[in-house]
């Protein structure tokens, strides 16, 4: 596979990532990325004919519980802990003139 990396295509990268780099790291970049597309091409050549496509490496099932409330109406329990209360709500000292 010939390089298909170039300068131009790091340089933008590099503008769309808001990332300054210098001419070694501009190198080490194409380096890294052609041999990522090197990887992938090399991939592209396994036969996967009669492979299901999946989205996820373990089966996954929906996750999602039910909404239920469990703790329920603890508001005296809760308040109990504040040093101060007025009207069910916590008293706090104020803090804007």
């Amino acid at each position: 596979m010939s390089e298909i990396i170039n300068r131009e295509v790091i340089e933008y990268v590099g503008i769309l990532a808001k990332l300054e780099l210098n001419e070694e790291e501009k190198e080490q970049a194409k380096r890294d990325m052609n041999k990522m597309l090197t990887y992938i091409d090399k991939l592209n050549e396994l036969d996967v004919t009669g492979v299901e496509p999946m989205s996820h490496v373990f089966p996954v099932s929906n996750v999602f519980r039910e909404d239920v409330v469990t703790n329920g109406d603890e508001r005296d329990l809760v308040l109990g802990n504040a040093p101060a209360q007025k009207e069910n709500c916590f008293k706090v000292p104020r803090t804007v003139e």
